[in-house]
């Protein structure tokens, strides 16, 4: 015969739900409004927290949109810098390579202007010269030096020295071997003859000896008074 246990075969009692509380001689329908103007009251002041957050954020990406924004630019202008002197140095480069090629060429260019000077400049050797110098002028060579000229020493070099009466300044007489320049660079100065005016000759500009060639009529005497008898 089995023993029973008394109280298991009965059922648990169930939690009931809390209801709110209600003061006395109140009713649980009084209760109900109360609690929802609780929550409504609440629901304000979490908006204001996730505003405040989402405000923070978006000054935060701001930030950092400002900071990429600027590291760009100056990426930009670093690059931009570094093609413009890159673009700078083979300009450079590519100009010492044309001199350094045509200074090598300028003893050959020095025998080719002898030889027209002296009318050797015939046949197949004049053709072969014609395209050698037309070649270097492609290549940006350029003569300069004239006999008359004003002495320059920056681009000619006095090798002769003479003076001369018919000259006002130091003056290029002759030219012994042309000057070549490549652009604004010269690359080899004009070896010239120079001649500068007589010492303690007085220099007469061309418009005063114009002047006073005027002023001297043929026929005319200044010393025209009265003869004595």
């Amino acid at each position: 015969m089995t023993e029973e246990t008394p109280g298991f075969d009965e059922q648990q009692p169930q939690a009931q739900p809390q209801q709110p509380d209600v003061p006395s001689g109140a009713t649980s329908d009084d209760a109900e409004p109360q609690a929802a103007s609780h929550d409504k009251g609440a629901a304000p002041a979490g908006d204001a927290d996730r505003t405040a957050a989402v405000t923070a954020q978006l000054d935060q990406v701001r930030t950092a949109l400002g900071e990429r924004t600027a590291d760009l630019q100056r990426l930009q202008a670093e690059y931009q810098n570094y093609r413009r002197r890159v673009e700078r140095d083979r300009i450079a480069v590519k100009e010492i390579a044309i001199a350094n090629l045509l200074t090598e060429l300028l003893p050959v260019l020095d025998d080719i202007g002898r030889a027209r000077e002296h009318g050797e400049l015939v046949g197949g050797f004049k053709s072969v010269a014609e395209s050698l110098e037309t070649v270097a002028a492609k290549m940006g060579l350029q003569q300069f030096g004239k006999e008359g000229e004003p002495f320059d020493p920056t681009i000619h070099e006095a090798l002769m020295h003479s003076y001369a009466p018919d000259v006002t300044e130091t003056t290029c007489v002759a030219i012994l071997q042309p000057g070549y320049r490549i652009g604004e660079r010269t690359i080899r100065p004009a070896r010239v003859a120079v001649a500068e005016p007589q010492p303690g000759a007085q220099t007469v500009k061309p418009g005063e000896e114009s002047g006073a060639a005027e002023g001297d009529a043929p026929g005319e005497d200044k010393d025209s008074g009265p003869e004595e008898g």
